[in-house]
C-alpha cells in the first residue's frame, strides 16, 4: 500500500495548481481629466493595460495616448502641433479612451510597447483652441513588463473596422454590456465617438450643436476609441435601448476637413 500524502501539502499543491491557472489581466491604469490636466501614474508597466477615464471637468475630455519615438520629448511634440502640417511620423497615434460626458468615464484597453509617451487631450472648445494648448498634456514612461507571462486581450463580443471613411460593424449591437474590438484598417488615424442621442434628435443636431454650444446637448457622449493607426484597441461600453450616432473628428492628412465632412459618421438604433 502507497502511504497517504499529507494533508498539508496535498493543499499546497492544489493553491498552487489553481494560481498558475489563473489567467493574468491587464494591468489598470486610472486617470482623472479635469479643465484642462491629467492627474495620473507617472510610469507602469509594459503589457495590455486598461485606462479608465474619469472626467472630473465641466468639458469634454479624451485621454489619447501618443507614443514619442526616437528620443523625442514632449517639449518635441508641442512644438510640432503648434505648425499647420500634419504631426511627424515619430509621433506614434496608439489611442485610449474617447471623451465621456462631464461626471461621467470611459475606458479603453490597448497594448503598450516600453518607451516614451504622452497624454494629451485633443478637444476643442468654443473658442478652438485644442485643450493640449491650455496645458492638457502628460508625460509618462512604460516600464519593461514585470510579469513572466503578458495578459491576453479582452474578449471581444463585437467588431468595428474603421476606414476611410467608415464605419462598419460584424454585426448589430444590442442591448447590455458589449466589449468591442476596434481595428483601423486605413493610413490614416482614425477615431469612434459615441453618442446617444436625446429623444427626437439626430446627428444633425450634435454636429450643430458642437459647432455653436448653446442649451442643453442634444446627446450623451459614452466614449469610444480616441485616434489611433494599426493595432486593436478595445473598450466597453453599457448599451442602452435608443438611438445612437458614431463620429470621428480627426483632421484628413489630404485636405484638413474633419472627417465627419467626408462622411464618417453613422446612426443606429438599439431596441
Amino acid at each position: 500500500c502507497a502511504p497517504k500524502k499529507d494533508a498539508s501539502s496535498a493543499n499546497t499543491d492544489s493553491l498552487a495548481t489553481a494560481v498558475a491557472t489563473v489567467a493574468p489581466t491587464p494591468n489598470v491604469v486610472t486617470v482623472h481629466a479635469k479643465d484642462y490636466s491629467y492627474d495620473g501614474p507617472a510610469e507602469f508597466p509594459a503589457g495590455m493595460t486598461t485606462f479608465k477615464l474619469i472626467n472630473d471637468g465641466k468639458m469634454f475630455h479624451h485621454l489619447e495616448i501618443i507614443k514619442l519615438d526616437s528620443g523625442k520629448t514632449m517639449q518635441d511634440l508641442e512644438q510640432e502641433l503648434a505648425k499647420p502640417a500634419m504631426p511627424p511620423t515619430w509621433a506614434v497615434w496608439e489611442g485610449g479612451p474617447n471623451a465621456p460626458d462631464p461626471g461621467k468615464e470611459s475606458n479603453a484597453t490597448l497594448n503598450l510597447a516600453p518607451g516614451n509617451y504622452v497624454m494629451i487631450c485633443m478637444v476643442q472648445g468654443a473658442d478652438n483652441v485644442p485643450h493640449f494648448a491650455k496645458g492638457m498634456i502628460k508625460p509618462f514612461t512604460v516600464t519593461a513588463a514585470s510579469a513572466a507571462s503578458p495578459a491576453p486581450a479582452p474578449t471581444a463580443d463585437v467588431y468595428l473596422n474603421l476606414s476611410d471613411y467608415k464605419f462598419e460593424f460584424s454585426k448589430p449591437v444590442t442591448a447590455g454590456t458589449h466589449t468591442f474590438s476596434v481595428t483601423n484598417t486605413a493610413t490614416q488615424p482614425h477615431e469612434v465617438e459615441i453618442i446617444r442621442l436625446a429623444p427626437g434628435k439626430s446627428l444633425k443636431d450634435v454636429l450643430a450643436w458642437l459647432a455653436k454650444p448653446a442649451g442643453p446637448p442634444p446627446g450623451s457622449a459614452i466614449g469610444g476609441i480616441a485616434p489611433f493607426i494599426g493595432d486593436t484597441n478595445y473598450f466597453t461600453a453599457d448599451i442602452t435601448p435608443g438611438n445612437y450616432a458614431l463620429i470621428c473628428f480627426v483632421t484628413d492628412a489630404k485636405d484638413g476637413k474633419p472627417h465627419f465632412m467626408h462622411g464618417m459618421t453613422e446612426e443606429f438604433t438599439v431596441m
